[in-house]
């Protein structure tokens, strides 16, 4: 799903979208001249790998997604919130999931196999 970002309201307006077998769905407002707030869940299962033996498991997401939306480069560095640099003014849910799917991939992942398994030397 792709929305011009001139074209968001700024009363909260709810969406959903899919990608493969991960939803997202929630509420999105504009807050500002150039900032879109969204509110969501992400919902569905992924596979990852084991960082340790590499086998390929499922895993099932159920995140908050909430996050800001700038219309171009974002100037204030005061903020807490996530904020997501849109460059071409066209806000696409199916881009979200698909970077919110591989930041969970890229989090430290082990099996239920490799979790159990204490023939290792851990740091701490």
């Amino acid at each position: 799903m792709k929305i011009e970002f001139k074209k968001v309201p700024q009363s909260p307006k709810e969406f959903s979208s899919q990608l493969d077998s991960v939803e997202i769905s929630g509420t999105f407002c504009k807050i500002s001249q150039s900032l879109v707030k969204i509110d969501a869940v992400l919902n569905g299962n992924t596979t990852i790998n084991c960082c340790r033996c590499g086998i390929t498991d499922t895993i099932t997401i159920n995140e908050k997604a909430d996050f800001l939306l700038s219309d171009g480069i974002y100037q204030d560095t005061e903020s807490e919130d996530l904020v997501i640099e849109i460059d071409n003014s066209i806000i696409d849910f199916d881009e979200i999931i698909g970077s919110e799917i591989e930041s969970i991939k890229s989090d430290y992942y082990l099996c239920d196999k490799c979790t159990q398994d204490n023939d290792y030397e851990q740091e701490f």
